[in-house]
């Protein structure tokens, strides 16, 4: 393998793992938030408990995740330097804000919420978490607006060898980064939504603390529905998104191959990218693809063959994680229907406790599956249109970027290990007791 490609395998690895953490940190911030304005509102001693609880899992996955996420971003500078010295003024300006002011603002008040429990006021160390939360989502709200420069580069000039930020403004305002912000937050809050689930149906099956773990199950049935509601049609309108600025991604992600009006999408396909065609298609929706890009069933859908072959992404492996991503959105919208009409009586049904458990990975393959399209569906640019990956990896020998590769696959598989067993074992000792009624 060359550089390009040890590259490539080292920070698709190293995304991967980090992104394991951040959906979940996410999700839990602004849930521990919800539980802990709860006991403000009610004085209700099991609404302190949850937030105490879960705000236990909340600090062992944000603790991991800063690791990885900042190792994660030296690879700029050592595998991807070209990257970086092109596109370092417009890039590294939206990293620079996001560490300066979300990141620094999220690890003061988490201090502040860990050691404030018996000092602050109930209302202001409610306050706190919710300035965590919040910072956390203003840091996803920066990393995701540099992403999505990377795929439709706005407010910027090519100047003396290498982009220049011209307008900081266009650059954070342009609909691809907002929709794609609400998208994957979205997805994280339902992430987060399951995690709670899940662990509460373990707990609730063994008769653990029915009362705490019903509760918790309820709260977070509830808001993982809400928010997988607006991932369905909020990824709706994000289709529309990639159609105008990423045509040949969407060709990919439907392996649509010839430009045509009422272009139909299938439920079933096979792709044959080698003959330039789908070797199997089953069940085509007339003017599908039409209605999903352009909201016009008679519009027209550019087709792979309309792109030079250099410039095509991989279809294949777009088109199947599209695919897996689209059917695990409807599939969590069923599941969540479904809980949130049994919330009440959930501990009557062990059989579908059962289930929710085991179903607890898939909203981390969602997810993953989504980054999956978004990353290789726009290959083979680094910076859509602009700079091709190719020119971005850094010039070093075959030997660094396979020990740097080893390297980094060893500590990324350590730390995500760790934190699932963290997570596995304070999520099974459960919370501390409730305490004894006034007068014994």
């Amino acid at each position: 393998m060359d550089v390009l490609m040890l590259s490539r395998l080292q920070f698709a690895f190293a995304t991967i793992v980090h992104f394991i953490f951040v959906p979940l940190t996410l999700g839990l911030s602004v849930l521990v938030a919800i539980m802990e304005t709860r006991y403000v509102k009610t004085g209700d001693e099991t609404y302190k408990r949850m937030a105490k609880f879960w705000g236990k899992l909340f600090l062992i996955n944000f603790a991991l995740g800063i690791v990885t996420g900042i190792t994660l971003e030296f690879q700029f500078g050592t595998n991807w330097s070209r990257y970086s010295a092109y596109v370092g003024d417009v890039f590294g300006s939206l990293l620079a804000v996001e560490a300066t002011v979300a990141f620094f603002l999220e690890s003061t008040f988490i201090g502040v919420w860990v050691f404030g429990w018996e000092k602050l006021s109930p209302k202001m160390h409610a306050t706190a978490i919710w300035l965590v939360a919040g910072a956390s989502t203003v840091s996803a709200f920066w990393i995701l607006q540099a992403n999505a420069w990377m795929q439709h580069p706005v407010g910027y000039v090519l100047r003396n060898g290498r982009a220049e930020l011209t307008d900081f403004f266009a650059v954070i305002s342009q609909d691809l980064g907002w929709s794609s912000f609400f998208h994957t937050v979205s997805a994280a809050y339902v992430l987060a939504g399951l995690f709670v689930m899940a662990v509460s149906c373990w707990h609730l099956l063994r008769g653990n603390d029915a009362a705490f773990f019903k509760k918790s199950f309820g709260l977070a049935s509830v808001f993982a529905l809400l928010f997988a509601l607006v991932v369905v049609v909020q990824g709706h309108m994000h289709g529309a998104e990639v159609a105008k600025y990423q045509p040949a991604k969407l060709a990919a992600m439907e392996s649509h191959w010839n430009t045509k009006k009422n272009a139909p999408q299938y439920i079933f396909a096979i792709p044959d990218p080698e003959n330039e065609r789908n070797s199997v298609e089953i069940l085509p929706i007339p003017g599908g693809l039409s209605m999903l890009a352009y909201h016009d069933p008679n519009a027209e859908v550019k087709g792979l063959k309309d792109f030079p072959k250099a410039d095509r992404p991989p279809v294949t492996l777009t088109f199947v994680m599209f695919r897996l991503m689209i059917g695990l959105g409807f599939f969590f919208l069923a599941l969540l229907g479904y809980a949130w009409l049994k919330r009440g009586t959930i501990e009557q049904n062990p059989q579908f406790m059962r289930f929710l458990l085991w179903c607890l990975p898939l909203p981390y393959l969602a997810i993953q599956a989504g980054w999956a399209v978004t990353e290789v569906g726009r290959q083979p640019w680094i910076v859509y249109g602009v700079m091709r990956t190719a020119d971005a990896v850094s010039p070093i020998a075959v030997s660094q970027a396979a020990v740097s590769l080893v390297a980094f696959f060893l500590m990324y598989a350590l730390l995500a290990g760790l934190d699932i067993f963290l997570l596995a074992k304070f999520a099974r000792k459960g919370p501390q007791s409730a305490p004894a009624p006034a007068g014994r």
